[in-house]
């Protein structure tokens, strides 16, 4: 079957989740500066998973662009990955009112990793269906990059439990390093790959 369903479905569903963490933000009843400053953790919350979705949005779009057909096992682990994906907008919202506490910043973490994980295994999915000389193997190859961030997330969840903040710089380390698209496909779709 072809992917354009796929791609439009996520898409939308992506907008959504992304419309759901920005009504989350909740305006002040005064118009002084200094009434902003209760919401900075709620600001922080969702410029941080703002992130995390936009990066998701467009690595998504760089791994799709190179499959050409999918199949039903690929819709499921799709819908896989925009399940974990839908949850973030609620362990956001519950980090950022409770000003970045254990349990949410614990939860944001396993929401996070699973979406990773799910990711991950949409990708290998899709690996397997294109074969080892498809265009995404040759771009994923060993995949260290999605190695690092489960293992920094793993990491991070456990030092929730000792400092959240470092958890925090964990979290936002991992978005750093995904901000960038995923140069690997790109490389390959222009035909500069690594011998």
């Amino acid at each position: 079957m072809h992917k354009g369903r796929l791609e439009a479905f996520s898409d939308g569903v992506i907008a959504i989740i992304i419309t759901i963490m920005v009504l989350e933000l909740k305006v002040p009843h005064s118009d002084n500066i200094t009434a902003l400053k209760p919401l900075l953790p709620v600001l922080m919350s969702y410029m941080l998973s703002f992130i995390y979705v936009g990066i998701y949005w467009n690595n998504h779009h760089h791994m799709l662009f190179t499959v050409e057909k999918i199949n039903g096992t690929v819709l499921w682990a799709n819908l896989h990955l925009l399940f974990w994906l839908s949850v973030i907008p609620f362990v956001t919202a519950w980090m950022g009112e409770n000003h970045f506490t254990k349990w949410p910043v614990v939860m944001y973490g396993i929401v996070l990793i699973m979406t990773a994980i799910a990711y991950t295994v949409l990708a290998a999915i899709l690996m397997k269906r294109e074969g080892k000389e498809s265009k995404l193997s040759k771009a994923f190859g060993n995949d260290r990059k999605g190695k690092l961030s489960i293992l920094l997330y793993a990491v991070a969840i456990s030092l929730a439990f000792i400092n959240t903040i470092i958890s925090l710089m964990l979290y936002l380390l991992v978005a750093i390093i995904w901000f960038i698209p995923d140069l690997r496909i790109e490389r390959v779709l222009t035909g500069r790959e690594k011998g």
